[in-house]
């Protein structure tokens, strides 16, 4: 038991490490980035550090597969220069025994990121996204779902139109009980239109059975137009409408399974979120398996000679079954497999090809 503690210690601090030096590295990159983006706005550098560290988190959070590669490679090359490795096979200890502890820190390492840091993902995702809104004073479209139904803003310089519909066909473009709400620039509410049915196309909202009443008026029902057909200028896109909410990341996974309900609900696909929902799912079983690949290169004694290539063959099947894992999951986006075949074949394969590679080399 002692010596299983020793190896999860030994590799806890190895990818402790590493998460470290890709965190401070990924934190210089995007800082450049974000003054490439918004050093033109008058941005200070409190601002800009603000917008690095609130989008940093999303960046780490998607590569914790192959931070743990490399750490397991670290771990287990140092274990073997320093011969505990093989004090530990000569004591009689399989070589699959000696990586419970490490296995074991990986699987707590995935079930903390999907409870702990995935939730300050989506929270940071957020955050980041409304300041630079906020920066670019930009009038973007945004789409939320609710157990109301679906909100949808749209805006320019001339004020801000927020959509509220009952339902809506795939893409958004065709809301059943729509309601639109005109604010001016200053914020102050100007119209309200509903309508029994509203149809994106080409730079306009065309709406059915409509109602309109200006708030501004002494009386608004009484002054209320009613029309059959009625014309709302609109520079949205059904790209920007699904974008407007598409990424999964934003929503904690403890919401997520609400949110897919309320999504299907509203009458748009889910199977993105549902994709995305399986592949956290399998996080912790991802960085099992690639704690063995990492192992099964690696837990060769130096003497044998080749140190290098195998870290090599390690990096290559690592980043190939990361390769594998992303193309597995646009697969179950765009519909060609399933949602469960995109989010679990390829954990499955990368559990069981390390292991039978560490059978082969080290016991057989």
């Amino acid at each position: 038991m002692r010596l299983h503690l020793y190896f999860a210690r030994r590799f806890l601090m190895s990818f402790l490490a590493v998460f470290g030096a890709l965190f401070l590295m990924l934190s210089l990159f995007d800082l450049l980035e974000q003054v490439r983006r918004f050093g033109g706005e008058g941005v200070g550098l409190r601002g800009l550090l603000t917008l690095t560290f609130l989008n940093v988190p999303k960046s780490i959070y998607r590569i914790i597969p192959l931070i743990t590669i490399i750490a397991s490679i670290f771990c287990f090359l140092s274990l073997s220069r320093s011969s505990e490795l093989v004090v530990s096979r000569a004591s009689g200890r399989p070589a699959l025994l000696a990586l419970v502890g490490p296995v074991a820190v990986a699987l707590l390492i995935g079930v903390v990121s999907i409870a702990f840091l995935n939730p300050i993902v989506a929270a940071t995702l957020k955050q980041y996204e409304a300041l630079a809104d906020d920066v670019r004073q930009s009038g973007v479209s945004t789409l939320s779902i609710s157990r109301e139904g679906l909100w949808l803003r749209q805006g320019d310089e001339d004020g801000q139109t927020v959509i509220r519909a009952s339902r809506a066909n795939l893409n958004g473009t065709e809301m059943i009980g729509a309601t639109f709400f005109a604010f001016d620039p200053s914020g102050t509410p100007v119209s309200r239109i509903e309508a029994a049915r509203a149809r994106l196309v080409a730079g306009a909202w065309e709406l059915t059975d409509a109602k309109k009443w200006a708030l501004g008026a002494d009386n608004p029902e009484r002054e209320a137009v009613v029309t059959a057909t009625m014309t709302i200028p609109s520079d949205l896109t059904p790209d920007e409408i699904l974008d407007s909410f598409g990424d999964p990341a934003a929503v904690p996974i403890w919401d997520l399974r609400e949110f897919i309900e309320r999504l299907e609900t509203a009458g748009f696909s889910a199977r993105i979120h549902r994709v995305w929902y399986q592949m956290e799912i399998s996080l912790p079983l991802l960085l099992a398996a690639m704690t063995l690949v990492g192992a099964g290169f690696t837990m060769r004694h130096t003497r044998f000679g080749k140190t290098s290539v195998m870290i090599l063959l390690a990096l290559g099947s690592g980043f190939l079954l990361f390769f594998i894992r992303n193309f597995a999951q646009i697969l179950g986006e765009n519909g060609q497999i399933p949602v469960l075949l995109a989010a679990w074949a390829p954990t499955a394969a990368a559990l069981l090809l390390p292991i039978a590679l560490i059978l082969h080399l080290e016991d057989g």
